[in-house]
């Protein structure tokens, strides 16, 4: 028998719209889960019930379940349910099969091809930038963004688009004085300060990508443009590398375009919402 039943827009829990479910139950244990994911602290079940337009004896059963199952946590004191440890093990299943490394190099093999020059997926860890991915274009010489390798997130352009897509916040929190900054070379305009940070990715948000020109190697250039979740939170960037004296400036946007597509299509991969 059929039941219709509300699910939210993508991107957003709360909203709902009428849609028909063979199982019911389990598609409100799913939207339950992914509502309590993504807000940033535990919800009482009459708030998760008006955010989902269920009944509140249905939501009370749900959560019964899944606190017994270790999904939910029952916050007793302050009557609020956040996730429990069965939903994090889930998490780190998902971080040991490698999504991100195993959507991504197809879509960077792509880019390459397209471009002719060589591209690499990274993700923010601490400060640095993590490169995960590196797709090679043919005969083009080697980078030091090979997999593995941390570098300074101020400095790349992976990490400028990471960061743009942050919360001012937590940049700052990131980088609360000039002891966080490095550099690898020296470069007229390096950023060597949080307000030069903060102006230069000012300009990241209004253009939608990220540049670098000669901080991590000399005469080498770079574009970026951020990954993101469905709570469009960054979770890596996309960028391309290649010889400047080889790519005139006003070429330079029509890269970003295609790195900006790469980088939108592994984000409605991950199920994401791509950036502007």
């Amino acid at each position: 028998m059929l039941a219709t039943e509300a699910r939210p827009q993508a991107g957003e829990p709360g909203n709902s719209a009428k849609v028909t479910s063979k199982v019911p139950a389990a598609e409100n244990t799913l939207r339950i889960l992914k509502l309590l994911a993504s807000r940033r602290g535990p919800m009482a079940a009459s708030q998760i019930a008006s955010s989902l337009g269920l009944p509140r004896s249905s939501v009370y059963h749900l959560l019964g379940v899944m606190e017994a199952n270790g999904f939910v946590l029952h916050l007793h004191e302050e009557q609020r349910y956040g996730l429990g440890i069965s939903a994090f093990e889930l998490s780190s299943a998902y971080s040991r099969q490698e999504p991100l490394s195993r959507l991504g190099r197809p879509l960077l093999a792509s880019l390459v091809d397209a471009l002719g020059e060589s591209a690499h997926l990274a993700v923010l860890h601490g400060r640095d930038v993590l490169y995960i991915v590196e797709e090679r274009a043919k005969n083009r010489p080697s980078l030091v963004t090979d997999v593995g390798v941390r570098l300074p997130s101020h400095l790349t352009a992976s990490g400028r688009a990471i960061l743009a897509a942050l919360p001012k916040s937590q940049v700052r929190a990131l980088y609360p004085n000039a002891a966080a900054f490095t550099a690898r070379h020296e470069v007229e305009g390096a950023i060597m300060k949080y307000s030069a940070l903060s102006s230069h990715l000012d300009q990241v948000r209004q253009r939608g990508y990220a540049t670098e020109h000669g901080e991590v190697t000399p005469g080498f250039g770079s574009i970026a443009a951020a990954v993101t979740d469905h709570t469009g939170w960054p979770t890596a960037a996309v960028a391309v590398t290649f010889l400047e004296d080889k790519v005139p400036a006003q070429e330079w946007p029509v890269l970003a375009g295609r790195v900006q597509k790469a980088a939108d299509d592994l984000s409605v991969r991950l199920h994401g919402r791509p950036g502007k």
